[in-house]
């Protein structure tokens, strides 16, 4: 029986491959969220200067 649950821990012990994709994802996962939230932040306010300066193109002679 300890050897059955020696072997069972030890194949999970070493197998650290599934891990780092794991955390790969996680990192590409976290890195999409903060992208999509300066995204929604920023944007309308690049909006907005963009309206400015195409409202002072308009008025001027």
């Amino acid at each position: 029986m300890l050897r059955l649950v020696t072997a069972f821990q030890s194949r999970f012990v070493n197998d650290e491959e599934g891990a780092s994709m794991v955390e790969y994802a996680l990192l590409v996962a976290l890195i999409a969220i903060v992208a999509i939230a300066a995204i929604i932040l920023v944007g309308q306010a690049v909006s907005n200067e963009f309206d400015t300066v195409q409202t002072e193109l308009n008025n001027t002679p």
